[in-house]
């Protein structure tokens, strides 16, 4: 009985200790993976907007865009990466191919991670109606202000739509959405944060920041 109950204690240690691995690979190692994207992915998009030339077309988990979000904090920006399976974004919140561009009339839906991969999108249930978006691009900053939010099944594709939860409607103005799972460490839900347009003025600089 003593070896029996010697042999339990010494699995419950090892799975403890394989599942404290996984963990910290969860939060730390996969962190660290998306940092080193994103330092590459933000000289890749200086890099782009310094040239003189224009790119017409962004290839699928290239830098699009940076989105900074000033409830986070000064430290908070994310290169946006074009596409949204789980390699893009591994490497940081991503655009959803063919919905529309920064400051577009339609809905610029982006898509991130809320736990793991440097968690983009960890503290989006915080923001409140009226809270900035910026949206960096080549030339422009475009601003968008929060205007609501709302959890929504994993199915529940129109919120991607043109405008959002009306698949059928014509757009007539340019919004974004953000969208990450819910609750935290669950995907069982989708938390849906929506915005529009509120300013677009000049870009500050020539470079990321």
């Amino acid at each position: 009985m003593r070896v029996l109950i010697r042999g339990l204690g010494e699995l419950c240690i090892t799975a403890g200790l394989v599942l404290l691995l996984f963990v910290t690979y969860g939060l730390w190692g996969t962190g660290r993976y998306t940092r080193a994207q994103q330092d590459e992915l933000g000289k890749d998009l200086q890099a782009s907007w310094s040239s003189k030339v224009t790119r017409e077309r962004v290839a699928l988990g290239a830098g699009m865009a940076l989105i900074r979000i000033p409830r986070f904090g000064k430290k908070y920006r994310f290169v946006v990466v074009e596409g949204v399976t789980q390699k893009h974004l591994r490497k940081g919140p991503g655009h959803y191919p063919g919905s529309a561009m920064p400051g577009e009339v339609g809905n610029f839906v982006v898509s991130g991670h809320r736990t793991t991969y440097s968690a983009p999108f960890n503290r989006i249930g915080e923001l409140r109606k009226g809270d900035r978006i910026l949206i960096d691009t080549r030339e422009k900053q475009f601003v968008y202000r929060v205007t609501g939010s709302r959890g929504v099944e994993p199915t529940a594709v129109e919120v991607t739509a043109p405008v959002p939860m009306r698949p059928k409607a014509k757009p007539d103005e340019p919004l974004i959405t953000l969208t990450t799972c819910h609750p935290k460490y669950s995907a069982a839900e989708r938390l849906i944060v929506f915005g529009e347009l509120a300013e677009t003025v000049p870009r500050a600089g020539s470079a990321v920041r």
